[in-house]
């Protein structure tokens, strides 16, 4: 169903650099945006590859609170179809979202309710397709984890940021031959990955960089003392 680039994006860590967090109550609850899991489906099943209808929304609740605001509350049940490049295949998934809309007008109320459950049932449909669209995001242990580790991701993500901003500037180490034939360089944990297309018939040029192909993983791979090293 999957080609070899698809299964092996499926198969990344997701970046936590894409990863939003609100609290509800006492909890830090993480989470992706709509509009990110919308440019991530683009991205890796290709555009019209991929396409969702709305088998049903429906309102489940009106009520007025104390601000004197409209809130209505919807059900959306989303299908996906995933198909492959040549359209011979698909596979077809379908999950339940809510939203709710808080408004002075019963119009504008309707509106943010709609949209908020159609938008969180494309999330949790796509979800199946693994961690590239947050499944990890729903473990309820990692959920009791994130307000410990949300002090510590901040830092973290600077100092991705500036470890990239250093590769795209070609230090220390010049990746410009792989750019220039349309790979990229990132970190994915304690390593260094090599992503793009026709990865497999770029190898030398990868391999010349002191890139490694790891079987398992199935990506090119450095780890990160080794390119701090050079």
């Amino acid at each position: 169903m999957f080609n070899d680039k698809q299964t092996q994006v499926l198969a990344y860590e997701l970046d936590s650099s894409r990863i939003k967090s609100r609290s509800k109550g006492n909890i830090s609850l993480s989470y992706l945006e709509g509009f990110d899991i919308i440019e991530t489906a683009n991205k890796i099943f290709g555009y019209g590859n991929w396409d969702y209808t709305i088998s049903k929304l429906e309102q489940v609740s009106q009520e007025v609170n104390q601000n004197q605001n409209n809130i209505i509350c919807y059900k959306a049940v989303v299908n996906i179809v995933v198909h492959d490049i040549q359209h011979a295949k698909h596979v077809s998934r379908e999950d339940v979202g809510f939203g709710s809309g808080i408004a002075k007008t019963l119009a504008d109320a309707h509106e943010s309710g709609a949209k908020e459950a159609v938008t969180d049932a494309i999330k949790r449909t796509l979800r199946s397709f693994g961690n590239q669209f947050g499944n990890s995001l729903y473990d309820k242990s990692r959920q009791q984890q994130s307000s410990s580790q949300q002090m510590q991701q901040q830092p973290m993500q600077i100092a991705q940021q500036q470890y990239q901003q250093q590769i795209q500037n070609n230090t220390p180490q010049d990746y410009s031959s792989l750019y220039s034939i349309g790979l990229t360089v990132m970190e994915q944990g304690q390593n260094l990955v090599v992503v793009g297309d026709d990865i497999f018939s770029k190898k030398d040029s990868i391999k010349a960089c002191g890139f490694f192909w790891s079987s398992e993983k199935k990506v090119w791979f450095k780890p990160l003392e080794q390119q701090n090293a050079a």
